[in-house]
Formats: C-alpha cells, sequence, structure tokens
C-alpha cells in the first residue's frame, strides 16, 4: 500500500483492510476491484477531520439484504475513528459511462440517521432496490485515474471508464455552487474546494485542498494571504480558535468566482 503524505497512520492502513475483508464477507465474492482514492493517496489526509475515501466495484448487483449488512457493518465501523465515505458500483454499471453515475450503496456519515432508522425500524425507505445515482462520482472516478490505488482487483483504467472533462466540471462545479454560497457556513471546507476547482480550471490540475492552497500561495494575489494562511493552518492542524470576518470571505468568494467565470467564459 504506497499512500501518500505526512500523516498515514498504521492504524489507517489497518482500518482499510479491515473493512476490504469485512466487505468480501458480507458480498460472499471477492469484488471485482477495491479502491482508495481523495486525501489518503493525495497527501492531505488529517487523521481529526478527513473522510477515507472508497469505492467498491462488483460482479453483480448488491441484493438489499446484502445493502443492510453493509450499512449495519458502517454504522458500526465508521467515526472509529475515521469517517468513511464508500460507493459499491456493479460493472454493468460501468460499461458504458453515464452521468450521474448509477451506484448501488454508498455510506457516508451524511446518511447514518436514515441508515439507523431504517435498520431499527425494519422499513425500507432509505435502504432498499430503487436505482440511485451519483454527480460525485464522476469527480471520485476522475480523481481515482489520476491519484487513486488499487487494493485488490482489477487496475483502475480496466475497471472504471474514462470520465469527459464535461462531466467532471459538471460534478465540481456543482459543488463550488453549493461552496459560493455557504461560505460563512462552513468557510474552511468551502474555500478549500473553491481553490481546487480554481486550479484546476487554470493550469487543468487534479490536486488536493493543501496542494491547492500552496498553489495559491505561491501564485496568486498576497491580498488574500492571510486568509489562506488560516485556512491551511485550521485544515492540517487540530486549530479552531482562527475567525473569519463577513467582509474577508466574501471579498475572496468574489474574487475566485469573477475568476472561474471568466475561465469558463
Amino acid at each position: 500500500m504506497n499512500f501518500h503524505g505526512k500523516t498515514c497512520l498504521a492504524e489507517v492502513k489497518e482500518m482499510i483492510l479491515r473493512i476490504q475483508t469485512e466487505v468480501n464477507t458480507i458480498l460472499n465474492e471477492d469484488p471485482l476491484g477495491f479502491y482508495v482514492h481523495g486525501s489518503l493517496t493525495m497527501g492531505g489526509f488529517n487523521p481529526d477531520k478527513s473522510d477515507m475515501d472508497l469505492l467498491v466495484v462488483t460482479k453483480k448487483a448488491i441484493s438489499i439484504e446484502m445493502k443492510r449488512k453493509l450499512a449495519a457493518f458502517f454504522l458500526n465501523c465508521s467515526n472509529s475513528p475515521y469517517p468513511i465515505e464508500i460507493s459499491f458500483m456493479n460493472q454493468d454499471q460501468l460499461k458504458v459511462w453515464q452521468h450521474p453515475c448509477p451506484f448501488d450503496f454508498h455510506y457516508s456519515e451524511f446518511w447514518r440517521e436514515r441508515y439507523e432508522h431504517d435498520l431499527l425500524m425494519g422499513t425500507y425507505e432509505f435502504i432498499n432496490g430503487n436505482s440511485n445515482t451519483d454527480p460525485d462520482l464522476a469527480a471520485h472516478i476522475t480523481i481515482l485515474h489520476n491519484r487513486g490505488i488499487c487494493m485488490a482487483g482489477k487496475p483502475i483504467p480496466e475497471a472504471f471508464p474514462i470520465v469527459p472533462r464535461s462531466d467532471y466540471l459538471s460534478s465540481i462545479l456543482g459543488d463550488f455552487q453549493d461552496c459560493l454560497d455557504r461560505i460563512e457556513e462552513d468557510p474552511i471546507y468551502c474555500m478549500l474546494n473553491m481553490i481546487r476547482v480554481f486550479w484546476y480550471l487554470e493550469e487543468g490540475v487534479i490536486s488536493s485542498k493543501e496542494e491547492a492552497c500552496r498553489w495559491w500561495l505561491s501564485t496568486l494575489p498576497k491580498e488574500f494571504s492571510s486568509t489562506v494562511h488560516k485556512v491551511i493552518d485550521c485544515y492540517t492542524s487540530e486549530k479552531t480558535d482562527h475567525e473569519f470576518e463577513k467582509d474577508e470571505l466574501l471579498l475572496f468568494r468574489n474574487y475566485v468566482a469573477t475568476n472561474v467565470q471568466k475561465l469558463l467564459s
């Protein structure tokens, strides 16, 4: 396992292997592939704040009963100690690329209460046989092709189609738009993602959040340096004492939004 970054604990690697083993047991087969992407593979994993980002490709569709077992496992495993974001796709869903991409099962902390309710009450409101799609998968799969790790199974180029640039852009711009609206509510997350989108549009670079901030500091106007330094400080450490003024956030947002719009037009 060739993970990158300053902080890649043995505990992280052990947790990934445990997830892989349990997933194989629940599915009652070896999946076609088990993959890691995101901050773990790009050098920006912060044990106090980062998700573990995983993708699984299966040979066939996952049954409802298997989904319920997966939900129970991830409810128990996620946040012990790291939050998990994982999506399961079967090989038929990936044969011909479509955006948003279909998937069989997804877990992240956003779904915790819904899955807990379904399992506790014996209902099927969220864990069922419905077909779902996720526009974020265009970004996840693009990052996987560029900076991902295959833990087991088919190599990444054989398991996943190439995502058209237009679909990758559609995926990251959806999040970018949300960040424009929510920057005061969640300044660290929003500014990190806005800078990544800006760099991609400017130079075509697929980067970690920290890499994008370092690029900004070396390239872009110094008037924003103190703001970006605070963002990096909060993201890479346990510090939460930095405060952002409303005018500071809006000035940053307007600068990035204006330049992104120019790059898109």
